[in-house]
């Protein structure tokens, strides 16, 4: 059976954050990451570089955990949390990465602290179907 282009590249986005966030292995992420790639977050120093630095420099409490992940083409949407990265909330993200002949190239993203329990208008969690209080 052959997978579609979109179900390798949502494979191809979990492997490579989970590498990056989760393992922290460098030198594996470099297959992952071009080393033309483009960052368009508001949070991160430009390139590969910019990303790999950003990592080393957080807690080695950091974890990241994906949610929804969707894509069209050549496109992916990831929804996640990241957590142990040193600051009073978790983060909540929506990661958009483009990817050229398996390799990322391209990154945008919209991040929010993750809102409690009390703090969510809706009483539903942002992420998952329990709130950080309750894990």
């Amino acid at each position: 059976m052959n997978e579609t282009i979109e179900t390798k590249n949502k494979a191809l986005v979990l492997e490579a954050f989970d590498t990056l966030f989760n393992k922290r292995d460098y030198v594996t992420c470099e297959r992952y990451w071009s080393p033309n790639y483009i960052q368009h977050s508001a949070h991160i120093e430009p390139g590969r570089d910019g990303l790999f630095n950003l990592i080393k420099s957080a807690p080695a409490t950091l974890k990241y955990e994906p949610g929804v992940i969707m894509a069209d083409g050549d496109f992916v949407i990831v929804h996640g949390r990241f957590s142990g990265h040193g600051r009073p909330k978790n983060w909540i993200a929506a990661d958009i990465l483009r990817i050229v002949d398996g390799i990322l190239v391209e990154h945008w993203d919209v991040i929010q602290d993750e809102a409690s329990h009390e703090e969510s208008k809706s009483g539903l969690p942002m992420f998952g179907n329990k709130f950080p209080e309750e894990l």
